[in-house]
């Protein structure tokens, strides 16, 4: 038997990776909170009630880790946040393509980057099966989305080429 086979104590599972997406959460949360001082009341009250879920549940997580931590059942490493898997996986790819929408979308607009983005990821993750459906799936939801949140709801998402050709014919 080794060493590590007679030890009491148990290997820690290094959960740093997994308190970057919570503590994000907090930030972004709070940024948003900063940013709906300005807008109509019932956008603010909608906006603070999924903020405070959103905030007890990353700090129920958060609390929960620095739990376990403290009683030695786990460690702030970040060994885990990186692997080879993640690549194989199709993680870094939607990552990029997550990173491309949210660089994009002033430029392109909220109709042709949503379109972008839901059809990049959804090839990602069926690994480039179904093209055809999902170029439906992604186009369908796109134009959802612009009739639900520009038209029904008239929110100030950015406008693109379509957004103004749209704005044209209409």
């Amino acid at each position: 038997m080794t060493e590590k086979q007679n030890s009491n104590t148990p290997d820690k599972r290094s959960i740093g990776g997994d308190m970057v997406i919570p503590v994000v959460a907090l930030g972004f949360t709070l940024y948003y909170f900063s940013t709906i001082i300005d807008s109509p009341w019932t956008a603010q009250v909608s906006a603070f009630f999924i903020g405070t879920i959103l905030i007890v549940l990353a700090a129920v997580f958060i609390f929960k880790s620095v739990a376990k931590v403290r009683l030695g059942e786990a460690g702030f490493g970040f060994s885990k946040l990186f692997s080879k898997a993640d690549i194989t996986s199709g993680r870094l790819s939607l990552f990029i393509v997550t990173v491309l929408y949210i660089l994009l979308i002033e430029w392109g607009g909220f109709t042709l980057t949503t379109f972008g983005f839901l059809f990049s990821g959804m090839l990602v993750l069926s690994k480039g099966r179904d093209k055809g459906f999902i170029a439906l799936l992604s186009a369908g939801l796109s134009l959802v989305g612009y009739g639900l949140f520009i038209i029904v709801f008239e929110t100030r998402l950015p406008h693109g080429p379509f957004e103004w050709l749209m704005a044209l014919v209409l």
